[in-house]
């Protein structure tokens, strides 16, 4: 009987288990605290710290299934998804990990015990590969490897591979090795005899796939590119879940497993368009299937669409699976997020994420997908405008960027056309912008120093903001034509940026040598020291001290933050759950989900039991290196897109009100925190609104600010009652006055208009009215020209007057006129406002001008009459 995709994978996992590998979740794919990635790219991420030594290992063996996503940097597979039928951005990753325990013969052993003993795939439909080595890079041939499989399969289905398909780098720099891959040839058994499988092995062959690959982590790659051996040897594993299933499940497209075809069906059904029945229709099918996974897996993640880094790669993926459902299945009207129902169903069960947040990433993408339809159907038009006999390449890169149009969209747009697009100024378009986002970054980093011993390095800020101390290491820092330094200490008393709170400042200082610290930022797990410069004597024993006032601030601001998270629930409801923060020392910004603005009464009631909670100072519970399973039994919340460990700290403000888990400051007690005060509610994104507010010295300041304005405001008035009373009688008596002079100005338009109808002067059969004349208003200018036009046949109406002290010209002429004549009132305009040093235009009936110099509006009114009458 055929396995489903959710039995193959308990299958896995199950199988692993019983090989004492101790079962961990995901990691959330967004990827936090690691300059080196956007997203989680292969298995082995979240395990980077244990391959660089950076942290303790805690299980030896580890085995789990990954969210990964692929689509830019080194493993950027974007424009291939949908059109073949095994790229994905979003994928699982199945992997099992040895922490220097078992190597190379348990890993291959294992795994040909699984796929041939458990998962019964065909042995004789199976090839491997080993490193063939790399003479330029000193890497030998993998014996050792090529060995233990010659145990399990015959010596000619052992392949040599090259550096390019059996030497796996996770990067430009970082923990890299030898691999060994084992493909399948899924082809019918008449093609088999045809073409021997192993030519067509890494030949990008749809039906002969890798379907795993075991690495042996030995290295690190250095940013100067060389390699040194790691501390330890490990084993990383990745096994493609959508191929594997594939395999297992006898098909010939990952898209025909179950994993895809419930959402390809909801989208036939959508279309009423068979899949199967176009290459078009397919293709696009394909895509919007395979992309919604990667952003409803992002937006669980807490990575919302948006024009920047992480959120900038999640709104094109979404883009191009509205594009081509546009494009090829007629979906005019959002039809995405009705995918997100049909993707919980079927995976819900194991990640719980969408099911609990099913109805907010529905409603994210929905919103995104009604805004791009817009967008889209702006370009088009833009396109339809488009004048000339080919497509300019900067006009396509234009559509591009701008309006999100993948160029194959434009380039068959232009054939409907019988047009060509310039693909090389299109590509010189693309480098120009990829060049100037690398100037923009324009950052290098060298590698890690070492100074001391290798430690890890110990965080006491919790309860000293002073520590003595040595440096471990440090590297050097380019960002564009400055060199900063980064600074590993052995103990250190500076909370690195993490949670929404910024990083401590402070500094660093030993005998007279005093180091500012400018940052402090975490880098996977290691605390990194932001300077300026390095101390002269990198050995000495420092003193390590954090700006106290600072921290005391930005601490009042992390505690103020649980205390609103918890309000919001409170007056808002349960729905609302955080989705980003930012604490600093000058203000909390917290970021949660609800569906409609949050009214001033709701603001009201949230500040008001902030402020009774800090009024009430309750001391800080903290509880360190608590169990996970019992701090969410003791109702702590988690965060969705956060990696949390076995063990963790939870924060409490009164058990029945603010219960979280954080690793953040606090204060001892929330009387410290002094006074919240709410500076504006505005939304982020679909479904997202975000809450500033300033407790402390900024909540004092701004009050002491606003007691100042308002004691102004009451001496301007002359009043020491209602100050409200008083502006509204002040905003009464000023309408009256300007009814007054609205009127009285209407009276002086009708006797200029009336003045100037007796100044007609009658030239070639035109009647030419040609004035200076005292108004102040440009609309009462063009209401008095466009009434004398309607009034005088045959009209020409030049009006000259004074407004602001500015000069103003005003020119309209009769439709008759203006067609008999062949005159231009925007053409005229333009040439005597050279007169009073200025510029106009307008239409070919009305045209108006301003300038610089009042005493040429005579001249220009002369030079205005003897145009009109010489045309």
């Amino acid at each position: 009987m055929m396995m489903s995709s959710a039995e193959i994978r308990r299958t896995f996992l199950s199988f692993f288990k019983e090989k004492q590998h101790h079962i961990v979740s995901s990691a959330p794919m967004v990827v936090k605290n690691d300059p080196t990635l956007m997203f989680t790219n292969a298995g082995m991420n979240q395990f980077k710290d244990y391959f660089l030594g950076n942290s303790p290992i805690k299980y030896h063996r580890i085995a789990n299934t990954q969210k990964c996503l692929r689509v830019s940097g080194k493993h950027n597979d974007l424009e291939e998804v949908g059109v073949d039928t095994y790229h994905h951005t979003m994928f699982e990753m199945l992997g099992n990990w040895s922490f220097g325990d078992y190597f190379k013969s348990d890993a291959i052993s294992w795994a040909w015990e699984l796929l041939t003993d458990v998962y019964k795939l065909p042995k004789d439909r199976l090839y491997v590969t080993v490193f063939e080595g790399d003479k330029s890079e000193g890497l030998e041939f993998d014996q050792e490897a090529s060995d233990c499989w010659k145990k399990y399969i015959e010596e000619d289905r052992i392949l040599n591979g090259n550096k390019k398909d059996n030497f796996w780098e996770m990067g430009e720099t970082g923990p890299c090795g030898p691999c060994s891959e084992i493909h399948i040839d899924l082809r019918t058994d008449d093609d088999r005899k045809k073409v021997d499988g192993k030519s067509l092995v890494n030949a990008s062959h749809p039906q002969v796939i890798e379907v795993w690959n075991l690495v042996f982590m030995q290295f690190n790659r250095m940013s100067d590119g060389s390699l040194v051996q790691l501390p330890a040897k490990h084993v990383d594993t990745g096994m493609g879940f959508e191929r594997l299933c594939m395999a297992m499940q006898g098909k010939t497209s990952n898209y025909d497993t179950d994993v895809f075809q419930p959402l390809i069906k909801h989208l036939s059904t959508k279309s009423k368009i068979k899949y199967g029945a176009g290459e078009k229709t397919d293709i696009a099918m394909r895509v919007m299937a395979d992309h919604v996974r990667a952003i409803a897996f992002a937006i669980a993640d807490g990575q919302l669409p948006s024009n920047n880094k992480a959120g900038y790669v999640i709104r094109r993926i979404l883009r191009r699976a509205v594009r081509y459902g546009y494009s090829f299945l007629n979906f005019h009207e959002p039809v995405l997020y009705s995918l997100v129902t049909v993707l919980t169903n079927e995976m819900g069960e194991f990640f719980p994420e969408l099911k609990e947040q099913e109805e907010f990433i529905a409603r994210v993408i929905l919103e995104e997908e009604n805004s791009f339809l817009h967008t889209l159907e702006t370009g088009i038009r833009k396109f339809e405008q488009y004048n000339g006999d080919s497509i300019d390449g900067r006009f396509a890169f234009e559509l591009y960027d701008t309006f999100g149009f993948p160029i194959d969209l434009t380039q068959l747009m232009a054939r409907e056309k019988n047009m060509e697009v310039d693909m090389d100024g299109f590509h010189k378009a693309m480098q120009e912008q990829k060049s100037r986002s690398r100037a923009d970054a324009g950052k290098e980093s060298g590698d890690w120093v070492m100074v001391g011993d290798d430690a890890t390095t110990e965080f006491v800020g919790y309860e000293s903001l002073e520590s003595d101390t040595r440096i471990i290491k440090y590297r050097t820092i380019k960002v564009k034509d400055k060199t900063h330094y980064q600074v590993v200490l052995e103990t250190t008393p500076f909370y690195s940026e993490s949670g929404g709170q910024v990083g401590d400042t402070g500094f660093i200082i030993t005998g007279k040598e005093k180091i500012r610290v400018t940052d402090t930022q975490k880098e996977n797990n290691l605390i990194v020291h932001f300077t300026d410069k390095l101390p002269n004597d990198l050995n000495a024993t420092f003193h390590a001290v954090v700006d106290a006032h600072r921290r005391k601030l930005i601490t009042s601001n992390h505690s103020a933050t649980h205390l609103l998270h918890a309000a919001l629930r409170n007056v808002l409801g349960t729905h609302v759950a955080q989705k980003g923060s930012l604490v600093n020392d000058k203000v909390t910004r917290f970021d949660f989900s609800h569906f409609s603005k949050v009214s001033d009464e709701e603001l009201q009631a949230i500040e008001k039991m902030v402020n009774e909670k800090i009024r009430e100072n309750i001391a800080l519970d903290e509880k360190r290196n608590i169990p996970i399973s019992k701090a969410l039994e003791m109702g702590a919340m988690a965060l969705f897109g956060e990696k949390y460990g076995d063990h963790v700290r939870v924060i409490t403000f009164d058990p029945s009100y603010s219960v979280e888990l954080c690793g953040g400051t606090h204060v001892k007690a929330t009387g410290e925190i002094g006074m919240l005060k709410i500076l504006s509610e505005t939304s982020v994104a679909a479904g997202v609104r975000r809450v500033e507010a300033i407790t402390a010295e900024g909540s004092e300041t701004y009050m002491r600010e606003r007691d100042h304005a308002l004691h102004q405001i009451k001496e301007i008035l002359k009043s020491t009652g209602d100050p409200v009373s008083a502006v509204q009688q002040l905003i009464d008596e000023k309408a009256k006055l300007e009814k007054q002079l609205a009127q009285l100005s209407n009276e002086k338009a009708i006797q200029v208009r009336e003045s100037l109808s007796g100044k007609v002067q009658h030239v070639n059969g035109i009647n030419i009215i040609a004035e200076k004349i005292d108004i102040d208003s440009a609309d009462s200018v063009k209401s008095i020209s466009y009434e004398l036009r309607k009034s005088i046949k045959d009209s020409v109406i030049l009006i000259a007057a004074s407004i602001d002290g500015k000069p103003h010209l005003s020119l309209i002429i009769d439709d008759e006129v203006q067609r008999s004549r062949n005159l231009n009132a925007g053409n005229i305009i333009r040439e005597i406002a050279r007169e009073i040093k200025g510029g106009g235009g307008g239409q070919p009936f009305y045209a108006t001008a301003g300038g610089k110099d009042i005493s040429g509006l005579d001249s220009a009114l002369e030079k205005g009459v003897s145009l009109v009458t010489a045309g």
